[in-house]
């Protein structure tokens, strides 16, 4: 992440269609030059383009290449019902920080539930765009609003990958895509329904 909004290291530097193991495959990652989002989930990728300031386009596809990407082959997960205390991002890391220090990391995690209420986002920079900052590698970025919908998210946490493939003040990035795929993105903010929802860590 910091060679791409600081360097300006825009480019595809991973295939995604040319990882070869892609059954039980899950990954999350921008599109390169910062021109959409990606999600795989169980072998099956999606990218989220923006239309315009209200509507995306969401399509299934593993022709994609992105500038940073997390991926793994994960074949058996381990459900855990979470507590009704965590339904936000932030309460999701303090879980995490918390119960999982029996699980090698940095790993992937997914989540499904129902979402009271969400925010996602898109990069969308303009074609040609040059960037040296965070703030330029935002430019045209456009965020979308959720309500009462059953999601899917995929998430990465590591406690060693701050300003790599997180944010510099937080241990996960997280992708969102709806149960009926016309919605997808980076994940901003959440609000779970109490009692829907479920975590799956991998299985040790």
């Amino acid at each position: 992440m910091k060679n791409v909004m600081w360097k300006g290291e825009l480019y595809g530097t991973i295939y995604i269609d040319t990882i070869k193991e892609k059954e039980h495959l899950y990954g999350l990652g921008p599109v390169e030059y910062l021109r959409g989002e990606i999600i795989i989930i169980d072998g099956i990728g999606y990218k989220s383009t923006v239309v315009n300031d209200s509507t995306m386009d969401v399509s299934e596809t593993l022709k994609l290449k992105a500038p940073i990407f997390a991926y793994a082959n994960i074949k058996n997960w381990t459900e855990f019902e979470l507590p009704d205390s965590v339904l936000t991002i932030s309460g999701l890391e303090k879980f995490l920080d918390l119960n999982t220090s029996n699980i090698k990391k940095p790993f992937l995690f997914k989540i499904t539930g129902i979402a009271d209420s969400a925010e996602i986002h898109i990069v969308n920079l303009e074609e040609g765009s040059k960037v040296s900052s965070p703030e330029e590698a935002h430019k045209g970025q456009k965020n979308f609003i959720l309500k009462d919908k059953s999601v899917e998210l995929v998430g990465f946490y590591s406690t060693e990958h701050k300003a790599v493939f997180t944010h510099h003040d937080t241990n996960i990035h997280v992708h969102l895509i709806t149960e009926d795929k016309k919605q997808m993105g980076h994940l901003e903010k959440i609000e779970l329904r109490k009692g829907t929802v479920k975590l799956f860590l991998p299985k040790q």
